[in-house]
Formats: C-alpha cells, structure tokens, sequence
C-alpha cells in the first residue's frame, strides 16, 4: 500500500491500523529510470525540461504528504511499527542504468526493503491503482552478538628512524549488495601492491612503513580512529600517511588539508617521479582539512600529516559507489598498477626525506558558504561496541 494521501495527523492516526500485515511504499516512484545524461543526449529540450519540472513537482507533493501526518523520519516508521506494518519499501536509485545505493536501513523493530528503481515503480503503480501486488520476502537472519573486528596492519621497520612512520591507508569494509570492488578493494590491493614492491626494492626503509587496512570505515571511521586513539606514538611519530578511498581511476588530485608546509614536499616528491606515473596531479594548496569521509580525517583532527589520493571519476558516484554494480569487472588494472607504483615511490621518498613534514603552522577550516575560518576539525572518538554505535 502506499504511504496515504492525508489532510492532518488525525487521518494519519485513523489510517494506521490498515497498515497492519502490509508493506508501506514510504517514497515516491521515479518517472523515469533513464539517466539524465540519456534525456539530454536523445530527448528534446523542451522534453527533458518538462520531465525535470514534473519530477521536481511530484517530490515535493510527495515530501507535503509525509509531513501532514505531523510525524518526522524515525518517528513514522515506529508508528507503522507499532501498528503491525510487516516493512516499507524505498527505492534507492543512483541515477544510472541498473544502480542503486546500499545502506542502513532507518527501522528498529521492522524491515527496510531497497527495490530497484524499475522494481519500485511497478510495485507503486499496481498498489496506486489497488491492483493488490504481493511481495514474497526471504528475511532470516541470525543475530551473532558482539563480534570481534580488527585492523590488519603490516610493518616495514625503520632502519634509522623507526620512530617516525610513514602509512599507506585504505580500508576493506564493503557493503555487501556486491564486492565492494571499487569502496574499498581497489586501494586495498593497490596498498598491498606498494608494500610488496617496497619489500622487494627497499626492505630497510629509513623511517617505518605501515600498510593499514581499517576496519568500521562505513561505520564512522571506527577502524582508523581507534587505531589514532591507542598509538599516540604514530601519531607523534607521522611523516606522512596516504589514504586512498575512491575507486579505482589514476590517482588526480591530492589536497594539503590546511597544512601550509606540505606542498613544498609534495612537489619536490613528484618532481622525482618519472611523469608517466605522476604526472598531472594537481596539489591544492593548503587546502582544508577534512573533518571525515574518510581515513585520513581520523589523523588529521590530530594535527598529523595526512593526504588523500583522489582519483579520476569513472562515474564513481553514479555506478559504483555503495551499489549493487561495484563488481571485480569495473576494477580498472592499468590505473591501480599506475597508482601502485605511485604510492610506493611517495613512500621511499617521505621515508628517505632527510625533513620531517611540518605541522606546526596549520589553515584553519574555511566554511564554503560564509568564507569565514572556522575551527580545527575535532577528533571523535571511535565506537568501540554495538551499544557505542550510532550506525
């Protein structure tokens, strides 16, 4: 049944016992399960405005119905709950052929069910015309308690200053509508590759390189976090650590996140480089700090030196990112190998650099609507149990 075309909360309260063993439809259909890029390429501009006008209208007749029940987010789905409804179904299209998100489901007590775009849209056009479809649901599962997570960490140890550390960082906690190909196997395999050509060409490193695979990523960086909080000696000790966390393209950018010293180490690094590898990187310069997204965000709220490698698109966001898409085949080998080879020269010159990385003299934040500075991102601390997480 469909979420109901309501005057006030009171026809809200009177609708609710009808939900009782029924699926709630919660979101409105796309009209259309075509890419954008596809109207523009085929479509009239006359007719691409028209259907951008329509969707935009319907989303927001939509969001009027919801909101007349009196109720927000969270506290709609307790009541359908609380009146026997068996789930809801949501759509969650990325707005590419065949591509929707994973996530979290937002119900405690009942299921979440994600139908793919063209699913969902036939699911809501049979329910809209009280043509009674029928949804078959195979839900079991099996609640394991508190199981033990961990990081996987491997050593380089320095021959000279093994107190100072270098890290490659990445991490390896897919959602599980695929393999998790691109978020986060891509840098997974390409730190591991870095650090077996570092074994191999230069065992004794003058500084320690550690290879870090975090755990809880998607959970709020719980893996990094963790690990910053227990080894204030890395911590200290940080010449610079690498993060990579977006797909599997030519790494393109890498931003100094508001340390005003890093960029004279990082040109002088890549000016080192044979340009076929490193080339074309641009440097943003100081840059900002990131205050999360991802794990380098877990060393940077501390003042230490951490970068994140971005790399070019392949529609990352679109197809790959936290989709049922993100699949061995869309790894890009050419790329990873280049960023492979990349990150492990980064590595012995940070190692080999007879400076350490400055951290002393930090930008602070600029808020991107007022201008204005703000504060040094916080370091938040990681959830440690279930009960700690609010994921």
């Amino acid at each position: 049944v469909l979420f109901p075309n309501i005057r006030d909360s009171a026809e809200f309260a009177a609708w609710l016992p009808t939900a009782r063993g029924k699926f709630v439809l919660f979101l409105s259909p796309e009209p259309t399960c075509r890419p954008d890029e596809n109207w523009k390429e085929f479509a009239s501009p006359e007719a691409f405005d028209r259907l951008r006008k329509e969707r935009s209208a319907a989303r927001e007749a939509w969001i009027r119905r919801i909101r007349r029940s009196g109720l927000r987010g969270r506290q709609i789905l307790e009541r359908l709950a609380d009146a026997g409804a068996l789930g809801t179904l949501t759509p969650l299209w990325s707005g590419g052929w065949g591509a929707d998100k994973t996530g979290s489901a937002a119900t405690e007590k009942i299921p979440e069910l994600a139908l793919s775009c063209e699913d969902y849209g036939l699911v809501f056009r049979l329910a809209e015309r009280n043509q009674g479809p029928v949804l078959r649901v195979n839900a079991n599962a099996e609640f394991l308690g508190e199981v033990p997570v961990s990081n996987v960490i491997a050593e380089l140890r320095g021959s000279e200053k093994p107190n100072e550390y270098v890290v490659l960082s990445a991490h390896f906690d897919s959602w599980d509508a695929a393999s998790g190909a691109t978020d986060n196997g891509s840098a997974t395999v390409m730190m591991m590759e870095a650090m077996r050509i570092l074994k191999a060409v230069y065992p004794k490193p003058r500084r320690t390189i550690l290879a870090a695979h975090w755990s809880g990523e998607e959970q709020g960086l719980n893996g990094s976090r963790a690990f910053a909080a227990d080894h204030p000696e890395v911590i200290s000790g940080l010449q610079a650590l690498f993060n990579q966390d977006n797909g599997t393209g030519r790494v393109e950018r890498i931003s100094m996140q508001g340390f005003t010293g890093a960029g004279a180490f990082f040109r002088r690094w890549l000016s080192a480089i044979p340009s076929g590898i490193g080339g074309g990187i641009t440097l943003v310069d100081p840059g900002a700090p990131s205050g999360g997204g991802t794990d380098h965000a877990s060393f940077v709220c501390h003042g230490a030196p951490a970068f994140s490698l971005a790399s070019r698109s392949w529609d990352y966001f679109t197809y790959t990112w936290h989709t049922n898409r993100d699949t061995f085949d869309k790894l890009v080998f050419e790329d990873l190998r280049n960023n492979a080879m990349l990150v492990a020269m980064l590595a012995y010159l940070a190692s080999e650099d007879p400076s350490r990385m400055p951290r002393e003299a930090r930008a602070t934040a600029a808020n991107a609507q007022t201008r204005q500075s703000a504060p040094w991102p916080t370091c938040t601390a990681p959830a440690r149990s279930s009960a700690e997480s609010t994921r």
